[in-house]
């Protein structure tokens, strides 16, 4: 007697333990599973809304476009005129200037929500996704909050958490020991706290040459760390946007011809940059974009400040010490700060598992531009493309586009396909939905009937 009770108790508290591990709720969404309310999860919402798909956006912070919202300094404003910003389906008003304001993109990105009742399911964090072929269902698990786990069963996932999800923060010798102010540019929004003092600002691209400026318009002493080759084109040339004007210039000429294009102008009109400690690299500023996605420099007034010495030129770091900087040349010089602008990662491989597309090295999809966008079972990318905003916009149509096929092919084998599969409540959704739960729960009896038994069985032996 007391041997069966000792075994109804492991069976007990075996099941107590499988049902405390799974998630407090699990939610059949009928469409795909946006990951990320930034301009890709967006965009990729309202192509999919206009199209009848239903979608669920998750978004792990407070606000929609977060990095643009939270993590960007204040003086901030496009590097590309707006008509190469613009998401599908609504441009931006006509009384905005060529280059908008941080305030005013982010203006764009409410109202676009709004035109598209665009509601995405914000402070939920998602930690697990994967495909699960036994379903035939992806299930994203989030975490709330309070700690509160959430699953989420969807027949499409869309990645949109993009380029630029994670800080990246360099490790350099004797970080703990420099004592002074050390902040990634995401935590940097003006210079005001910087008055009369001596910063270093380690990386020269867009954000670390516009954060160097910034520091000089409240009378800062900023110092740039140069390690690597850029190229710094100016933002404007002929009259037109550099970017726009090479947009249409590929259009007739090979980039090799481009790029020596730009350079030519870019000489002409910069000066030669590696006299002020700025080399360029051997391959054409759209070449290396191309091959390695670096993005060129598009000079906002930094290289006047730079020939001028307000802004200085360093090379690498090779240690910090109290409030001191070692560089690689052996000098060492005193700063009351220093600024990373040392960029951003993917942190997709950290939560998606299994999958084709993406590569658990960088995060970033291994099929290259404009092929990246779709992967195996379901899993589609959109904002990996290192082509912008503009990337993004043409990644978001193509998925929706295919998810569109998808969802009106399958909606042909249920009987509920002559009705309009657009509406919030159509039996459609709820079929799914009953189907999906049941399938749902009949596995997880069955796995927990299996190690139950495995119980069982062993306690006889």
């Amino acid at each position: 007697m007391n041997c069966l009770r000792e075994m109804e108790g492991k069976e007990n508290l075996l099941f107590i333990k499988k049902i405390m591990n799974k998630p407090s709720r699990c939610l059949c969404v009928p469409g795909p599973v946006i990951v990320g309310a930034g301009p890709s999860g967006l965009a990729v919402a309202a192509c999919l809304k206009e199209k009848g798909v239903p979608s669920v956006i998750l978004e792990r912070s407070s606000c929609l476009a977060s990095l643009w919202q939270l993590k960007t300094y204040d003086r901030l404003c496009l590097h590309l005129p707006k008509q190469f910003c613009e998401l599908p389906l609504m441009g931006f008003p006509t009384e905005f200037p060529a280059y908008p304001t941080k305030d005013q993109f982010v203006g764009y990105f409410e109202e676009y929500a709004k035109k598209f009742d665009i509601r995405p399911q914000y402070n939920e964090t998602v930690s697990h996704a994967e495909y699960d072929r036994v379903l035939g269902f992806w299930r994203v698990r989030t975490v709330g909050p309070k700690g509160e786990e959430t699953e989420y069963v969807c027949r499409w996932l869309v990645v949109a958490t993009g380029e630029n999800a994670e800080a990246v923060v360099p490790e350099i010798e004797g970080m703990g020991e420099f004592g002074g102010d050390m902040r990634h540019t995401s935590l940097y929004k003006n210079g005001e706290k910087y008055r009369g003092k001596k910063v270093l600002v380690v990386g020269c691209g867009n954000s670390g040459m516009e954060v160097c400026l910034d520091l000089c318009n409240y009378n800062a002493k900023p110092s740039l760390v140069v390690k690597d080759k850029v190229h710094v084109l100016p933002r404007e040339m002929l009259g037109s946007s550099t970017f726009g004007l090479s947009m249409c210039l590929l259009k007739w000429l090979p980039m090799r011809l481009v790029d020596q294009f730009l350079l030519t102008v870019s000489r002409f009109m910069l000066g030669d940059t590696a006299r002020l400690g700025l080399d360029r690299p051997h391959l054409g500023p759209l070449q290396l974009k191309k091959l390695h996605g670096k993005t060129p420099v598009l000079d906002v007034g930094t290289l006047a400040k730079i020939r001028s010495g307000d802004v200085k030129i360093c090379p690498g770091i090779k240690r910090l010490k109290d409030y001191t900087v070692e560089f690689v040349n052996g000098r060492t010089e005193k700063f009351d700060a220093i600024i990373l602008a040392t960029g951003y990662r993917s942190n997709v491989a950290s939560w998606l598992k299994g999958g084709d597309l993406f590569s658990e090295e960088d995060g970033f999809p291994k099929g290259t531009s404009p092929n990246g966008w779709k992967g195996e079972s379901g899993l589609y990318s959109v904002g990996f493309t290192k082509r912008g905003i503009l990337g993004a916009s043409m990644d978001a149509k193509r998925v929706a586009e295919d998810i569109e096929r998808c969802w009106v092919a399958e909606s042909k084998h249920t009987p509920w396909s002559l009705l309009s599969h657009s509406r919030r409540n159509h039996p459609r959704n709820f079929w799914f939905s009953k189907c999906v739960q049941r399938c749902f729960a009949l596995r997880e009896l069955h796995a927990i009937f299996e190690e139950v038994v495995g119980v069982k069985s062993q306690s006889r032996v």
